[in-house]
């Protein structure tokens, strides 16, 4: 018998991942229904009893196929220890509720029975999604079919009744800005977070803000990986693109790097924001978790996102300057980019294991030639130097306007830190940036337009692009014909990628602003150049149009959104990009300047 079952599984494998894939997803479409749309009563229970009966057939379905996988010699090391881990989540789940009938236990929740349906369906979509290599698909379009899927099913589970407190929906356009400007990571909203969604809703936008900081792909290719065992040749170069990882071979141990990196700060961070606000300012210690929990996510994925009533301009977190130090802490890491981050690692791991051997063992420092490497260098400087800049220009310009209602030297530098940088990427708000003097918005569109560094959850431009230009441009009027920095020339292509970048994005943001000007030219053109510029810079500063925007402005917006944060250049390069090699070149002539 047991032999027969083997044989069966292992003839009809692809079966039985394509059924664990449709029962999934016919299992959370049927949970988001029961969370989105019910408010009968009676059918409450009863999709609350078929959610709990489709728990228990995912658990038993996936256990058997895990099992007969690993008796087939079908499933690898990373599958065993992976399907280990789903297997007792729903293992604690199941005794927890069989021991707890009344449900009044923390794991007896129909939250976690909730999550454990989602969880299943993740893992299958994420093993289906590495199949995408036998068709022939761009890895930059495939990107970019990615956000905009994530965006429109988003904004379906805005617009569910139970998204929102007062049970009217959202319109589409509404809902869709907001999926957008989620995914897109730029916190720009049309209606008010705290006042407008429920728990379901913000959920369902913390969710969309994890998934649109580091890209869809990025966690269904990490939980694919684990789950299916490994990746393909095909899988490796397309992730590799994705990742912009030039060595196959470290596609896998980048994103994984990625992930964990990821959720390891964002826990951190969430803890460190549980207990910088007092727990008096919520009803509930799940209320309190969850405020931690979203506003870290937001925070390092440079989301600009509150569920605070009014934002961080509320007294109660406007003055707590332990939160504005944890939230700057968690904005400029997320903005520093991956490669400084893992370039960091290195070089501290290298130390300690020079002083542990100098110490313990006598042995010489080993030096080696640039463990941090060039771009780490280029990244980290221009993002010191903006950082500090940043903060020094809005302390100097609003000590005695915006900041006078700070008491002390050292509360105002925090607050100029906070604003300075979050006009940079993360876009939270403490203050009212209506009432901010000219010249410092026009500070603050600037930054907002350089960004944050390549490889990061910020948008912008990029400081490196920023700085390539701008040190050619110094290079130029000093007569020479190469940049150099770092004792390292820079690559023309680099160069020329640079203005191109530059360009594109005068092109996009000009191109919203005369668009918007059409459509809502009676708020001024300042607004709508503030609005235009923190769109496609994804950073989600406004001077307060963007609930009072036209349905046809909102579309603007929300397309300008999407064109920062994919990348202009890159989607033009992905449609337009000629690979054929010519084995002739033109003679070289110089243009007039």
């Amino acid at each position: 018998m047991l032999s027969s079952l083997k044989y069966y599984y292992w003839q009809h494998q692809k079966k039985f991942d394509r059924g664990a894939l449709y029962l999934s997803l016919l299992f959370s479409t049927i949970t988001l229904i029961h969370l989105g749309y019910s408010t009968n009563p009676i059918l409450w229970g009863i999709l609350e009893n078929s959610i709990l009966w489709a728990f228990y057939l995912l658990f038993i379905f996936y256990f058997l196929r895990t099992l007969l996988g690993y008796w087939t010699g079908e499933r690898r090391k990373a599958e065993l220890y992976a399907g280990l881990f789903i297997f007792l989540f729903f293992l604690l789940i199941a005794l927890a509720r069989l021991y707890d009938q009344d449900g009044s236990g923390t794991l007896s929740q129909s939250e976690w029975v909730y999550l454990g349906v989602f969880t299943i369906t993740l893992v299958e979509v994420s093993r289906s999604s590495l199949f995408l290599d036998k068709l022939y698909f761009n890895p930059t379009i495939l990107f970019v079919i990615s956000f905009l899927g994530l965006i429109l099913m988003g904004a379906f589970l805005l617009m569910l009744p139970n998204s929102v407190k007062n049970g009217i929906p959202l319109n589409f356009i509404d809902a869709a800005f907001m999926a957008t400007s989620a995914v897109c990571i730029t916190g720009l909203t049309v209606v008010d977070v705290a006042s407008t969604f429920s728990p379901f809703g913000q959920s369902i936008l913390l969710v969309l803000i994890q998934l649109g900081g580091l890209g869809i792909m990025t966690f269904t290719g990490f939980f694919g990986y684990f789950f299916s065992g490994g990746f393909s040749y095909k899988n490796q170069l397309m992730y590799g693109e994705i990742l912009g990882q030039n060595k196959v071979g470290a596609v896998v141990n980048t994103l994984l790097k990625i992930i964990f990196v990821t959720l390891l700060v964002e826990a951190l961070g969430a803890i460190s924001i549980f207990f910088a606000v007092p727990k008096a300012h919520f009803d509930s210690s799940g209320e309190h978790l969850f405020f931690s929990v979203f506003h870290a996510v937001s925070a390092f994925c440079n989301a600009g996102f509150s569920i605070a009533e009014n934002g961080l301009g509320n007294p109660a977190y406007r003055f707590n300057y332990n939160l504005q130090l944890i939230l700057v802490s968690l904005f400029i890491l997320g903005g520093l980019g991956f490669i400084i981050v893992f370039n960091s690692y290195t070089y501290i791991k290298r130390l300690l294991i020079n002083f542990y051997n100098r110490i313990l063992h006598g042995k010489a420092f080993i030096h080696k030639a640039w463990v941090i490497s060039f771009n780490a260098r280029l990244m980290a400087w221009s993002s010191l130097i903006l950082i500090v800049f940043s903060t020094l220009v809005f302390f100097l310009f609003e000590y005695n306007n915006s900041l006078a209602e700070h008491e002390g030297f050292f509360h105002k530098l925090i607050a100029a830190l906070f604003m300075g940088n979050s006009t940079r990427t993360s876009g939270f708000a403490m203050m009212d940036i209506s009432h901010l003097s000219l010249p410092i918005i026009l500070v603050i569109m600037l930054l907002m337009w350089i960004g944050a560094s390549p490889g990061s959850t910020g948008g912008g431009i990029k400081n490196t692009t920023f700085f390539i230009a701008l040190l050619n441009i110094i290079s130029l009027a000093k007569g020479r014909d190469q940049l150099e920095i770092f004792h390292r020339k820079i690559s023309q292509d680099s160069v020329n990628k640079a203005f191109a970048i530059i360009m594109l994005s005068f092109v996009a943001i000009g191109l919203s602003i005369s668009l918007l000007s059409l459509t809502d030219g009676e708020k001024g053109l300042r607004v709508l150049a503030f609005e235009s510029f923190s769109a496609y810079a994804t950073c989600g500063l406004s001077l307060g149009i963007t609930p009072q925007l036209s349905d046809t402005g909102k579309i603007i917006i929300a397309a300008t959104m999407f064109t920062g944060r994919v990348g202009l250049l890159t989607l033009l390069v992905a449609m337009i990009k000629n690979i054929r090699n010519r084995s002739y070149s033109y003679p070289e002539e110089k243009v007039l300047f």
